[in-house]
């Protein structure tokens, strides 16, 4: 099994370092989403504020991966790639975004509304958010992977979606995917045992529809099988006893998204 790399209170400060100016980046973004604006301009917005506030875009080049966010559309789950296709009204789109700082990543994901969206639409995006938080509650020390992967796939399911099996949350550090792997299902009381000094990156994947993914064929999208919409949700937490200390934060987006209405 892969070497779990447990961090230091200094190293988990620089973590919070990374992650903020991960959740300050996809403000940014917010402000500029909308009908009509192309996912290559936000790309542009979001590379050109992580350079300016001193940090590397932590996705350009990984794996060969072509931009600084993944903007996956609608069915797309993850890791879509930026074009010049303009977004439309009632689109959601999933931004996922990493910064390299001080040695140390962020990772955040938001899924957005493009102007209007439907009420069932709207649901999804509440039930993955409510998941991310019910994930979090029960990632602290002493309790075990698989409680974190109930916690997401109860509560979506409960809902009647589908969660995502072929990616998971991860460990985070000096390197972007550390072990380690964080399912979004689970049983309760199985898998590895959370310990404190553990840097969790934990990002359900909820479909509307049915849980099975397949690549599009750009060798990258990541979409659901039956084309239904599938939102994703994403904070770094590190591992304490009793209560887990979320190191990144959707705060920035929010107020952006408030101002906006």
């Amino acid at each position: 099994m892969a070497k779990i790399y447990y961090k230091t209170e200094e190293e988990i400060e620089l973590i919070r370092e990374s992650s903020l100016l991960v959740g300050k980046t996809l403000a940014e973004v917010a402000k500029i989403i909308e009908p009509g604006v192309t996912t290559l301009q936000l790309d542009k917005i979001a590379e050109e504020f992580i350079r300016d506030n001193g940090a590397d875009p932590g996705f350009l080049g990984m794996y060969d991966f072509p931009n600084t966010l993944c903007t996956s559309l609608n069915e797309a789950v993850v890791h879509g790639i930026p074009n010049d296709k303009p977004l439309q009204n009632g689109d959601i789109i999933s931004v996922d975004c990493g910064v390299l700082k001080n040695g140390f990543y962020g990772d955040v994901a938001y899924t957005f509304e493009v102007g209007e969206v439907s009420d069932e639409v709207k649901r999804l995006l509440e039930v993955t958010k409510e998941c991310l938080n019910r994930a979090i509650e029960v990632a602290v020390a002493g309790n075990r992977l698989g409680d974190i992967g109930y916690a997401v796939q109860s509560h979506a399911e409960e809902n009647g979606y589908g969660v995502v099996r072929e990616l998971v949350g991860h460990g985070l550090g000096r390197n972007l995917h550390e072990a380690p792997e964080v399912p979004n299902y689970g049983k309760r009381g199985n898998g590895l045992t959370l310990k404190e000094g553990m840097v969790l990156a934990i990002e359900p994947m909820i479909n509307m529809g049915v849980r099975n993914v397949i690549q599009a064929s750009d060798g990258w999208t990541i979409v659901t099988k039956d084309n239904l919409p599938s939102a994703h949700f994403e904070h770094d937490v590190a591992i304490r006893k009793g209560k887990a200390e979320v190191l990144s934060t959707h705060k920035f987006i929010e107020e952006v998204l408030k101002n906006k209405k």
